[in-house]
């Protein structure tokens, strides 16, 4: 009878233990999934962002382009080139 009681207890705490382990391997489990899917959210944004840029750099790998972009943005002139200032009516 008391080998009995002894094997159940034993048997019993084994139980417990594996019921424990299996409750912090599963909490592990969900965190990682979240950890994933914000993973997963900065890999789509930067997917979309070396996209822009790779279409950028084509855009920008025509000397004409560039030469319009530079202009544009600094006001720039080659020497002997005229500008025209366009000012819209009120």
């Amino acid at each position: 009878m008391r080998r009995n009681l002894i094997a159940t207890t034993i048997i019993l705490a084994l139980i417990a233990v594996l019921a424990i382990q299996l409750n912090n391997i599963n909490r592990e489990r969900l965190a990682l999934k979240s950890a994933l899917k914000e993973d997963q959210k900065i890999v789509s944004e930067l997917d979309l962002e070396n996209a822009d840029l790779t279409a950028e750099i084509q855009y920008f790998g025509i000397p004409d382009n560039l030469a319009k972009e530079f202009k544009s943005r600094f006001n720039y002139r080659r020497p002997g080139e005229k500008m025209f200032i366009l000012v819209p009516e009120e």
